[in-house]
């Protein structure tokens, strides 16, 4: 029979959606969109790209506009940003995966060099279902508090979203976009905060794999990650790895105080 404690914890590790009360003040984005601007003279001096391009996903419910902040800042570090071809994201259906896959194809083609895929929380489950399609058109994938869990019960938007794409959407059927958790065969970083008030951090944890994976944690709210100060170092520095060589994130002395260092087990 199992022992009190052993319940507990397998109820700890249990798929729910976050806490109340960090849903309650995601209006704290707000406070990290004006720390952006406020540290964009610093942001501006972090590590220069090689011009590849990066094509940038935005969230569940949101357009291109959301990641204009990033997108500017990644191209004046050098890299060739680019938005997606799909207006808002609402229906993850094969309509969606055809462009994303036809955008994809041409950045690649038109460059000659593979692409990197950024992607906030939805965009960065298609980020990542994309480079398991075409991992040789895919230089790396940077998602920011996805729900990489084939249990949607870490979100608090998984009744909208199923009631919007209904419980199978068209693109999982066949087979396809099963085992969110198994990271895409290229490097893969996944950005999460213990305080995100969308989906739970332990739906965002990255499982180790065959290819090099890593989870960075942060201090942000689930609306703020596309713009919070401590989140672009991050993406930066991953970025400005050259293609095929890869090391784990470390934080430089300066800003280690930006990255807690806690357990994610």
């Amino acid at each position: 029979m199992a022992t009190m404690a052993a319940v507990e914890a397998e109820f700890d590790h249990a798929a729910r959606p976050p806490h109340r009360f960090w849903t309650l003040v995601e209006g704290r984005a707000f406070f990290e969109l004006g720390a952006f601007y406020m540290s964009r003279p610093f942001l501006a001096t972090l590590p220069k790209g090689d011009g590849h391009a990066v094509q940038v996903l935005p969230g569940f419910m949101a357009t291109n506009t959301s990641t204009g902040p990033m997108r500017r800042l990644l191209r004046e570090l050098g890299y060739e940003a680019h938005g997606w071809d799909s207006g808002r994201n609402v229906r993850v259906d094969n309509a969606l995966i055809r462009r994303l896959e036809t955008q994809l194809q041409r950045l690649n083609d038109d460059t000659g060099r593979k692409v990197s895929l950024v992607g906030w929380s939805l965009g960065g489950v298609l980020a990542r279902e994309l480079a398991k399609l075409h991992p040789d058109r895919v230089r790396l994938v940077i998602s920011l508090g996805s729900p990489i869990s084939d249990d949607r019960n870490h979100t608090s938007a998984a009744r909208l979203f199923e009631l919007l794409n209904g419980k199978e959407p068209e693109a999982m059927q066949g087979g396809r976009f099963r085992g969110l958790d198994e990271a895409p065969p290229v490097p893969t970083t996944s950005i999460l905060t213990k305080t995100d008030g969308i989906v739970h951090w332990r739906g965002s944890v990255q499982k180790p794999a065959r290819t090099p994976t890593e989870n960075i944690e942060v201090y942000a709210s689930h609306c703020g990650l596309g713009v919070n100060p401590s989140v672009m170092i991050a993406i930066a520095d991953r970025l400005a790895q050259g293609e095929g060589t890869w090391a784990p994130f470390e934080p430089s002395l300066a800003v280690q105080w930006m990255f807690p260092r806690t357990s994610l087990d």
